[in-house]
């Protein structure tokens, strides 16, 4: 009897996340095609001249501990401290050992010396960072908006400080606002706009909500489906904050209940030594040594049916043009809804090629600036060669970046001469084709530049190098035919080795860690024999916020 095949489109965490489960727990044979030459899809690192880009930026952290364990397993936690955790006074809570119980003992034995006949879990000292590479750091989280020259946090909560740098009339203004919001709530949540005012009221949505989100999605926010909104903020309101701010300030310890309210999110997480990339790039490794296959620069370029299943892809070399049809017995996709149901063979009905083509996506570029020193002007205060945030929301208006990531916070080893440079990744939300995604790159490098001494961020002077790097659909938007997706969903649930899995093969604006569960999940339902595929669309779902710590 022939060995099962399982042909992956995409190397990113959901396909790679696939194939390692099929190689652990299944006799299934995984084929992972990426059209790219790079691993992690959006979540990669990209290295220029030894200073690393993470793509829109990677907190390792999830309510999920099966997902915490897995990353666990791959890169253990650090046992030393990292380069920086002195000089910058980092609090971090070390492990001694970690236990770790690779693919297979083929890897086992390549990677750390181990007797091939080792499949069990194994003790070992937690790693070093100093010394070994495999290691996730554990990480403060610092993320604010810089607004009017001010910081605030995120998201936004009501504070003394808060207060004070909005003003005290505006402040009161903006409750104004949302008790009248309260009162008088819009019926139709449909859209974002609607959403954001019944929770937040009209003016504080009109400051820190409106122009922001419209810059990251390009169009109107009563044009975009709320779904997103929720997905992004669930369980925070305004009348969420005042309560918090009250109970503040009836304590008998008032700047303590602050200083928490400012820290009410998760204040650590964990992350690669070299950047998310580095995760998918170790499990590649181990993928190739077991016994996977990784087929970098293939892309697919057909899906065949017979039977009401697929029987076979089409896969093709891009650098050469070769191609060649592979059979298989499984079919998974990561790749973006309307280019899978377009190479399909034969083609779904128009209905659902329909509401495939008509599917939107946002496309994004970082321009890498390394700087001598940063030189942030807030307001009263000197200026600032150096912030301990991993990101800035960028809600001034006159300019297009949308976030800033400054790379040397997220680790020490993303930079090339972290002592004496700063490395920051300047965001733009784009559309693939746009004047921005068209633009040289030493065009791109001198908008960047102009934008961010513009704002008061940083001096022409100090910036020594720069680069681009572009990223097309890397996040699906809920706006075009996106309420139309059940469509798709209904007629992906008739093909019963067909699974859609992670952000682009759902066109959810899932994080890394609902992308993983989803790969999981559709691994467990072919090891368990089920057909509905229910739970895959399930993840994601919840009604927490994301990066709020648990009660």
């Amino acid at each position: 009897m022939s060995q099962k095949i399982a042909i992956i489109a995409g190397a990113g965490p959901a396909g790679l996340t696939a194939a390692y489960e099929l190689l652990k727990r299944t006799d299934i044979h995984p084929i992972v095609c990426e059209s790219t030459d790079a691993i992690g899809g959006i979540a990669q690192t990209y290295n220029y001249k030894g200073n690393r880009i993470d793509i829109g930026g990677h907190r390792f952290f999830s309510k999920s501990d099966r997902v915490m364990k897995w990353w666990f397993n791959i890169l253990p936690r650090q046992g030393k401290p990292a380069a920086d955790t002195v000089e910058k006074n980092h609090e971090i809570e070390y492990v001694a050992e970690a236990i770790v119980e690779y693919l297979c003992p083929a890897y086992a034995k390549a990677s750390v010396g181990m007797p091939e006949c080792s499949s069990a879990p194994a003790k070992r000292p937690a790693p070093d960072p100093e010394i070994e590479d495999d290691v996730m750091l554990q990480r403060p989280r610092v993320s604010r908006i810089f607004y009017r020259k001010s910081f605030f946090p995120y998201p936004i909560g009501i504070t003394l400080t808060v207060a004070k740098r909005l003003g005290f009339f505006n402040t009161a203004l903006i409750g104004c606002s949302y008790i009248w919001r309260h009162a008088f709530p819009l019926k139709d949540e449909t859209y974002l706009d609607a959403f954001y005012k019944n929770r937040f009221g009209d003016r504080l949505y009109r400051t820190f909500f409106e122009a922001y989100t419209e810059k990251v999605w390009g169009v109107p926010c009563g044009q975009i489906r709320a779904d997103w909104g929720a997905q992004r903020v669930k369980g925070l309101s305004l009348k969420r904050a005042v309560i918090h701010a009250v109970k503040d300030l009836l304590s008998s310890d008032f700047k303590k209940q602050q200083e928490q309210r400012e820290t009410s999110l998760i204040t650590r997480f964990f992350y690669p030594k070299f950047g998310p990339g580095q995760m998918w790039e170790t499990v590649t490794k181990q993928l190739l040594a077991c016994g996977g296959e990784v087929r970098m620069h293939t892309r697919v370029s057909g899906v065949h049916m017979k039977d009401g299943k697929v029987f076979a892809a089409t896969l093709e070399n891009a650098v050469t043009g070769e191609s060649e049809q592979v059979a298989c017995d499984y079919f998974f996709s990561t790749m973006p809804i309307k280019h899978l149901f377009g190479m399909m063979h034969p083609r779904p009905d128009g209905r659902v090629l329909e509401v495939a083509e008509g599917l939107q996506y946002r496309d994004f570029l970082t321009v890498g600036l390394l700087l001598k020193k940063l030189h942030v002007q807030e307001k009263g205060k000197k200026p600032q060669s150096d912030v301990p945030d991993n990101w800035i929301y960028i809600q001034e208006g006159g300019v297009r970046v949308g976030r800033v990531q400054v790379f040397n916070n997220w680790s020490p080893y993303m930079v090339s001469d972290r002592k004496n440079t700063i490395w920051i990744g300047l965001e733009y939300f784009v559309n693939e084709g746009g004047d921005l995604w068209i633009m040289e790159d030493k065009n791109l490098i001198e908008l960047g530049i102009s934008e961010m001494e513009k704002i008061a961020m940083i001096k022409r002077e100090d910036v020594i190098d720069g680069c681009v790097l572009r990223m097309p659909k890397a996040y699906p938007a809920y706006i075009g035919s996106y309420t139309q997706l059940p469509v798709v969903r209904e007629y992906v649930e008739k093909i019963p080795n067909l699974f859609l899995i992670g952000r682009n093969g759902m066109h959810r604006y899932n994080n890394q860690d609902h992308s993983m569960l989803t790969a999981m999940f559709a691994v467990d339902n072919i090891v368990s024999g089920r057909t509905d595929k229910a739970n895959l669309w399930e993840v994601n779902l919840d009604d927490e916020y994301h990066e709020e710590k648990k009660s």
